[in-house]
């Protein structure tokens, strides 16, 4: 990869799946911290949806109405991750978001 560069630094945020939207922003899954995360180019956090489990994945419909899809699980830690996978506890979660997706969602 040529002209690597730093788009956000996001502090104490671990990003798992990522998704961009209209807006040309991008929302960040963040499992141990339990949110998605909406960050603008040069760090600015523009949105934060906290949940009460880890967010693995996260896509924006598109649609003229913007609606955030977040793929959701307990998560206790990585030495606990087969006895959380058995437990069933995934969630498929909405929110009404302030863009539409962009790409092929």
């Amino acid at each position: 990869m040529s002209r690597r560069r730093v788009w956000a630094e996001l502090g104490d945020g671990i990003p798992d799946g990522i998704c961009i939207d209209a807006d040309n922003t991008v929302w960040y899954a963040d499992v141990p911290n339990k949110r998605c995360v909406r960050v603008r180019e040069g760090d600015a956090v523009l949105q934060m949806v906290t949940v009460d489990r880890g967010c693995f994945a996260c896509i924006a419909r598109r649609r003229k109405k913007g609606t955030l899809f977040i793929v959701a699980t307990e998560w206790r830690g990585m030495e606990t991750i087969s006895d959380v996978a058995r437990e069933r506890t995934r969630q498929i979660l909405t929110i009404a978001a302030p863009a539409s997706g962009a790409g092929w969602s």
